[in-house]
C-alpha cells in the first residue's frame, strides 16, 4: 500500500529527496507497524497534519479491505429463484453468494453497471427486498476428496444423509452441512519423497476409498513445486496436511487430500484420444448393433414409459466402467429411491463388492428447486472428471437432460430473455454442446489415461423427436438410441428401435472387435441389420396384400428377422443369464442365427416350402438360446449347430 504526504515544513523534515511530497510504502498485513518502520527509516517528523492524514488513510484502507472480503448487496427485486440487486455490488460473474438471513446458496448469472442478477439454488419463499446478499469470493465449487463414492448428494454436493440427520426427510432452506465427512480418518499411503519436483495432477497419496476403488490424492492442476516435507503413512482426515511444497516463487503450499474445483470449468488434461475401445454394457442391442466408445456420448430419447431410466439402470449396473456417476436431474423421487435400493443390493460382477462401492448418486428430484437442476449436471460432471484424472473410466448417467433444459427455459423466462424455438433459450444448443464436449478419452496431466462417457436421457414431450432438445442433442452426440413407444407397449425391452437408432462409433471400434471378439463380428452385425431392414420393407407389402402372396425366400426373411428380434434384440433384465451377456456369447448367438438362415435358405432354394420349415421347432429353439445357454457354458453352442444340421437332414428326408 502507498500513502502520499504533503510536507508542511520542508526544513523540519530532514532527509527528504522530494520537496513536494513524501511517499510511504507499507505492508497491507501490518499497517501500523509498516508506518512506524518507514517513519523511523525516513526520519519523518510527526505533526498534527500528518496524524490527521494518517488516520484518514487508515480508516479508508480498512474499510476497503473489509469491503473486498465481504462484498454485500441488498435485495431489490425477487422473481421466483431469480433475485435482483440494485447498484454496483462489486460481485463477480459466476461467484457464489449467500442470500438473506437464512444464507441461501446462489450464483451470480448477470452483471450490469446498476443491476446484479442472482439465481438461487434453494426455495426463495419468504425472502423480502432489503435483505442482505453476501459474496463468498469464489465460484460455485465442489469439494473433491475421499468419501465421494457410496454417497448421495443433492445438486450442489450436499450429502442427503447428513441433511436427513439434521433436518428430516426434506431439505430445509439454508441448511449448511459439510460436503464430505471431515472427521473420518482415511488410511493413506504417501507416494512422494522430500526433494521430488511435483507438477499439477501428480499423485501424492493413495487412499482405499472403498473396497473397489483406490482414491488417488493429487496436486491441484494449477500448482507445482519441490517437496519440502512428507508425513509418514498412516490415518489422516481429509483436511490434515500430507505434503508441503515450495513453488518456484518461494511460496510454501500445504497439500491435503482435499481440492476445490469450480463446477463450470472443465479440469485440464494433456490431450484427447480418438475413440477406440467400446464401453461394454452387456446389452446386445447396444454392444452389437449400436455401440458406444469409452469417452463417447450417447442420447436415449423416448416418450413416457418407453424405458429410458431402466436402460440407464442396466448400463450403470453392468457396463465395464470403473465408476458410475448417476445424476437424477428433475427425476421422480420414487425412481431415485429405486436406484438407491437396487444399487445397494447389487453385487459388482467385476469385483464381487457391492455396486455402490463404485457409484455416486446426485439426486435432484422434481420437488427440489428448479435452479439447482442446472447446477446438478455440472456437479456430476466435475466429480467424473476428478476420477478420470486418477486414471479411471467413468460413465455418467444424466437422467434427464430434458428436465435440465426445462430449468434453463424457466430461468430464461424469468430473466425476460428473448425465447427461441418452443420457448427454450437461444443458448440451449451451446449449453448442450459444452456439456457433451466434456466427455472423452484423455491422457491426464499425471501420465495416466482415463475417460468420461456421457449417456444422457432425453424426454421429448409426446415422444416427438423433432422437438428442440432432442434435435440439438443429436447434433452433439455420436450415438443415438431411439426408444419406440410401440415396442415398449409390446413389452419388447430394451425398446431401442433398430431403424431410428444409429452409432457413429462402429467404424472406430471395428479394429477392437476384430482383435478381441472375432474378425467376422462387424460383418455378422451388418448382415443382421440388412435382414431387419429387409423385414421393414416387406412388412409394408404385408400390410397391403398379406403375407400369403410373398414368395418363400421373402417369408424366410420375415421368420429370421423375428428370430433376431425376439432371440437377440429383446433382453430380459430380470433373468440371471439374460440381464448381462458377454461379447463372446453375443457373437456366438449371431453366428447361430446366421447359420440357421444359411441352411434354411438352401432348403428354400431347393424348393422346400416355408410351411414345412416352420412345422419344425427349430426357430423357437434358437430364440430360446438366450435363456437356455448359461453365460458360463458357451460350449453348448456347438450342439445348436448340430441341431440345425439335423433339422436340415430331416426336411430333406421328409420331402425327398
Amino acid at each position: 500500500m502507498t500513502i502520499y504526504i504533503n510536507p508542511s515544513d520542508e526544513n523540519r523534515r530532514s532527509g527528504l529527496e522530494d520537496a513536494s511530497r513524501v511517499q510511504l510504502t507499507v505492508s497491507s498485513e501490518d499497517f501500523i507497524g509498516g508506518i512506524r518502520a518507514v517513519i523511523r527509516e525516513r526520519n519523518i517528523l510527526i505533526d498534527n497534519s500528518f496524524k490527521t492524514q494518517l488516520r484518514n488513510e487508515y480508516d479508508s484502507f480498512y474499510s476497503r479491505e473489509v469491503t473486498e472480503l465481504l462484498k454485500t448487496g441488498t435485495i431489490y427485486g425477487i422473481n421466483g429463484p431469480v433475485i435482483y440487486l440494485k447498484g454496483n455490488t462489486g460481485f463477480r460473474m459466476s461467484e457464489m453468494v449467500y442470500v438473506g438471513h437464512e444464507k441461501l446458496v446462489g450464483e451470480v448469472i448477470s452483471l450490469d453497471k446498476d443491476l446484479t442478477t442472482i439465481q438461487v439454488y434453494e426455495e426463495t419463499t419468504g425472502l423480502r427486498p432489503g435483505e442482505e446478499v453476501t459474496a463468498t469470493g469464489s465460484a460455485v465449487s465442489v469439494t473433491l476428496a475421499p468419501g465421494i463414492l457410496n454417497n448421495i448428494f443433492d445438486g450442489i454436493e450436499r450429502p442427503l444423509e447428513k441433511i436427513a440427520e439434521t433436518g428430516g426427510a426434506f431439505i430445509t432452506r439454508g441448511v449448511s452441512v459439510d460436503n464430505l465427512d471431515r472427521t473420518k480418518k482415511w488410511s493413506a499411503h504417501l507416494t512422494v519423497s522430500v526433494g521430488d519436483y511435483l507438477h499439477g495432477g501428480d499423485i501424492i497419496a493413495e487412499v482405499p476409498e472403498t473396497r473397489a476403488i483406490v482414491h488417488k490424492c493429487m496436486v491441484p492442476p494449477d500448482l507445482e513445486g519441490t517437496v519440502l516435507s512428507v508425513v509418514p503413512d498412516g490415518e489422516y482426515t481429509i483436511d490434515e496436511v500430507l505434503v508441503v511444497i515450495e513453488t518456484s516463487e518461494g511460496v510454501k503450499k500445504e497439500l491435503t487430500m482435499t481440492q476445490r474445483w469450480p463446477i463450470r470449468v472443465a479440469r485440464p488434461t494433456h490431450h484427447r484420444f480418438p475413440a477406440s475401445i467400446p464401453l461394454v454394457t452387456g446389452q446386445r442391442i447396444i454392444d452389437t448393433m449400436f455401440p458406444i466408445a469409452k469417452g463417447g456420448t450417447a442420447a436415449i430419447p423416448g416418450g413416457f414409459g418407453t424405458g429410458k431410466t431402466m436402460t440407464q439402470h442396466q448400463i450403470a449396473k453392468w457396463s465395464d466402467a470403473d465408476i458410475i456417476i448417476y445424476i437424477g436431474c428433475g427425476e421422480r423421487g420414487n425412481e431415485m429411491t429405486q436406484v438407491l435400493e437396487e444399487f445397494s443390493e447389487l453385487t459388482d460382477p467385476k469385483s464381487g463388492n457391492p455396486l455402490m462401492d463404485r457409484t455416486t448418486l446426485i439426486a435432484n428430484t422434481s420437488n427440489m428447486p428448479v435452479a439447482a437442476r442446472e447446477a446438478s449436471i455440472y456437479t456430476g460432471l466435475t466429480l467424473a472428471e476428478y476420477y478420470r484424472d486418477m486414471g479411471y473410466d467413468v460413465a455418467i448417467m444424466a437422467d434427464s437432460t430434458s428436465r435440465w433444459a426445462e430449468a434453463l427455459r424457466e430461468l430464461s423466462g424469468r430473466l425476460e430473455e428473448m425465447p427461441a424455438e418452443e420457448g427454450f433459450p437461444a443458448y440451449l444448443a451451446s449449453k448442450l454442446s459444452a456439456f457433451y464436449e466434456r466427455a472423452g478419452m484423455m491422457h491426464n496431466l499425471n501420465g495416466t489415461d482415463g475417460s468420461v462417457t456421457i449417456i444422457g436421457a432425453v424426454s421429448p414431450q409426446g415422444g416427438d423427436f423433432s422437438e428442440p432438445v432432442t434435435q440439438n442433442t443429436k447434433r452433439f452426440v455420436r450415438c443415438f438410441w431411439g426408444l419406440d413407444k410401440s415396442l415398449a407397449y409390446a413389452r419388447h425391452f430394451p425398446a431401442i428401435h433398430w431403424l431410428t437408432s444409429y452409432s457413429e462409433y462402429l467404424g472406430d471400434l471395428a479394429p477392437w472387435y476384430q482383435d478381441h471378439v472375432s474378425p467376422k463380428f462387424v460383418d455378422y452385425r451388418n448382415r443382421l441389420m440388412a435382414l431387419l431392414n429387409s423385414e421393414s420393407s416387406l412388412l409394408e407389402i404385408v400390410k397391403l396384400i398379406g403375407s400369403d402372396v410373398l414368395p418363400d425366400d421373402q417369408k424366410l426373411i420375415l421368420e429370421i428377422a423375428r428370430v433376431i428380434r425376439l432371440g437377440f434384440l429383446q433382453q430380459n433384465a430380470f433373468h440371471k443369464d439374460d440381464t448381462c451377456v458377454s461379447m463372446e456369447k453375443q457373437f456366438l448367438m449371431m453366428d447361430t442365427i446366421l447359420y440357421l438362415y444359411k441352411q434354411c435358405r438352401a432348403l428354400v432354394t431347393m424348393g422346400h416350402p416355408m410351411s414345412v420349415l416352420k412345422s419344425e421347432n427349430i426357430f423357437e429353439k434358437i430364440i430360446a438360446i438366450k435363456y437356455d445357454v448359461p453365460n458360463d457354458r458357451l460350449e453348448m453352442f456347438a450342439q445348436y449347430h448340430k441341431d440345425i444340421d439335423e433339422f436340415y437332414q430331416r426336411v430333406l428326408e421328409k420331402n425327398a
